[in-house]
């Protein structure tokens, strides 16, 4: 089996992004999500993200999932996405609740599925390297392959906004085992996790899709109920959107990490990836350090296929806030 055969990626952009909006509120008080906004002048994050995905599945295996408030900057800025492979929540209701609609929604085309979770927000200096990790966690060719695999970046220095993964033993060729997971600990901790080995945690994962939906049937049998049903009716039931609507309207909101990967740590392993100069720019800090160390020619060219949009940029935002960033 190929690397990119049954590879299915799947854009996380539902997020409210709300840690940076400090950056990404505009002059008449619009807040943009940060994955609508641009690092300069160029492609959006997102259009960024999409390219990213490029590298690990095909052209009609890349989807992404959004807000249905947030449509005034996805529609034009995934144009190059089918427009079938982009799941439309009613709203946000935290990062589980928006895997889950989109998982179950894959797996009604391919139970066959292997998916990449791949956060939409977030910078990379060195996208070849993070390509190279990306494919070899989707990948089912060889002889070992863990049914579910978090990308864990090497920290250039202790962060206490990140969440780390701290490592046990290796289990499979490359792989290790997932000891514990700890979210945003103090800069002391931080210094520690890293004395003992701890990754950073992207927030990517790449994970067979069956295996990834019994770790949700643990938690969320009723959830899993309500949305199949759903999105089980033709496309052409008109009701089928009023009743994903109400569906949301009564789910509370979840989040990936937290509520349904805790406690499962047994059944993860972690891939290390080398430095390659990765961001959440979650910070107006973060952002400003991401500048100093960007060129101009730092980043790969972006396909023909995903057509720029106007976007809001966090360099000239932040310049407007902060000043200007020195070198």
């Amino acid at each position: 089996m190929s690397n990119r055969e049954n590879c299915w990626v799947l854009l996380l952009a539902g997020g409210d992004g709300r840690r940076l909006t400090s950056l990404t509120t505009t002059r008449k008080g619009i807040t943009i999500p940060k994955q609508f906004c641009a690092l300069t002048g160029g492609p959006s994050l997102l259009q960024q993200a999409v390219q990213r995905a490029v590298a690990a599945t095909s052209w009609e295996r890349i989807c992404a999932v959004v807000a249905a408030d947030h449509r005034g900057w996805w529609s034009e800025q995934l144009r190059s996405v089918r427009a079938d492979n982009i799941f439309v929540q009613p709203k946000n209701r935290g990062t589980a609740n928006g895997i889950l609609f989109s998982l179950l929604t894959i797996l009604d085309r391919d139970p066959d599925a292997r998916i990449v979770l791949l956060p939409s927000d977030h910078h990379v200096l060195d996208e070849c390297t993070l390509a190279e990790s990306i494919s070899t966690a989707a990948s089912r060719s060889g002889p070992v392959c863990p049914e579910m695999v978090l990308l864990g970046l090497q920290p250039r220095e202790p962060d206490p906004e990140l969440g780390y993964i701290v490592p046990g033993h290796e289990r499979e060729s490359g792989y290790l085992e997932v000891e514990r997971f700890v979210e945003k600990p103090s800069m002391q901790q931080a210094r520690q996790l890293i004395g003992e080995g701890a990754l950073w945690n992207a927030f990517i994962i790449a994970a067979d899709a069956q295996a990834l939906l019994k770790l949700y049937e643990r938690r969320s049998p009723d959830i899993i109920s309500a949305m199949s049903e759903i999105i089980a009716a033709p496309s052409g039931d008109a009701s089928r959107g009023e009743r994903l609507s109400e569906l949301y309207e009564a789910l509370p909101a979840r989040d990936f990490s937290r509520n349904i990967l805790q406690g499962h740590e047994a059944h993860l392993r972690v891939l290390s990836v080398p430095e390659c100069g990765w961001s959440d720019l979650g910070t107006p800090q973060r952002v400003a350090e991401v500048l100093r160390e960007l060129k101009e020619d730092a980043s790969p060219p972006i396909s023909p296929r995903i057509k720029q949009a106007a976007c809001l940029s966090l360099a000239a935002q932040h310049e407007r806030f902060c000043g200007s960033v020195q070198a």
